[in-house]
C-alpha cells in the first residue's frame, strides 16, 4: 500500500509540470517558432533543464507529449461542445476555448517530430469531433452551410496567436494585458459571428482539405 502513495505525489508533480511546459512552449514557439529551444521552454515553466531530460530524452519526445496534451485539451473542449443544449453555443464555446488556449501553436514544429500512434489516434478522434459540432451547428440552421471543419481549424490557428500580447508580454507590459485580453475576445466574437447564416454571400474559392495540416506533419528537414 505505501508504493502508490510514494508514487501519487510524483506523478501528481509531473502533471503540473508538463501542464506548465506547455504552456511555457506556446510562448516560446510564438516568439522563436521552430527554433525554440528545450533551454528556453523549461526556464519559462520553472523546469529544471536535468529534471525535464531525466522525463524526456529527447526535444521530440518533448514535443510529442506537448501535441497529446493539446490534442486532449481540444478533444475535452469538442465534447463540451457538443454537450451543450444550443448548438451555437456550443461550437461557439469549443472555438473560444481552443483560442484561448492556444491550439494552434504548436504548428511551427509540424513536420520536424515523428507523428505517433498516440497522436494520430487523438487527431482522428479531434476530428470526428469537430465534424460532429460543424454538422450538428448547420442542421440546426446556425452556421453558414459552406463552412466546414477544415475552415474551423484554420479560423482556431489563426486565432490562436495574438501579436499584440507576445509583444507585450516581451516587454512585460502587466498594465496593459487585460486589455488586451478584452480587445482578442473581442475579435474572437467578431469573428465567429462571421460563420452565422445572416451573412448571404458564398465563401470564396474551393473549401480547404485535411491536407492543409495532414501533409504539414509529415517529415521534412528543417531548412536552417
Amino acid at each position: 500500500m505505501s508504493g502508490p502513495r510514494r508514487r501519487a505525489p510524483r506523478q501528481a508533480e509531473a502533471e503540473r509540470n508538463d501542464r506548465a511546459l506547455l504552456a511555457a512552449a506556446r510562448e516560446v514557439l510564438a516568439a522563436d517558432g521552430a527554433h525554440a529551444s528545450v533551454a528556453a521552454i523549461a526556464a519559462r515553466a520553472g523546469v529544471g533543464i536535468g529534471s525535464l531530460y531525466r522525463r524526456y530524452r529527447t526535444k521530440q519526445e518533448l514535443f510529442q507529449r506537448l501535441c497529446v496534451l493539446s490534442l486532449d485539451s481540444w478533444n475535452d473542449a469538442a465534447e463540451r461542445g457538443l454537450a451543450a443544449q444550443d448548438p451555437w453555443e456550443g461550437l461557439a464555446g469549443f472555438v473560444t476555448a481552443c483560442v484561448e488556449f492556444g491550439q494552434g501553436s504548436l504548428a511551427p514544429i509540424a513536420g520536424l517530430i515523428e507523428v505517433t500512434e498516440e497522436m494520430r489516434a487523438k487527431s482522428d478522434r479531434s476530428d470526428e469531433l469537430l465534424a460532429a459540432l460543424v454538422t450538428r451547428a448547420q442542421e440546426a440552421g446556425a452556421i453558414r452551410p459552406d463552412v466546414t471543419p477544415v475552415d474551423i481549424s484554420l479560423l482556431i490557428e489563426q486565432l490562436g496567436s495574438s501579436p499584440v500580447l507576445d509583444q507585450l508580454r516581451r516587454q512585460g507590459r502587466e498594465d496593459l494585458l487585460a486589455a488586451a485580453g478584452h480587445a482578442r475576445r473581442r475579435i474572437i466574437t467578431i469573428t465567429l459571428d462571421g460563420l452565422r447564416t445572416i451573412h448571404a454571400g458564398p465563401l470564396p474559392g474551393p473549401a480547404p482539405t485535411e491536407r492543409l495540416f495532414t501533409e504539414r506533419w509529415e517529415p521534412h528537414p528543417d531548412p536552417a
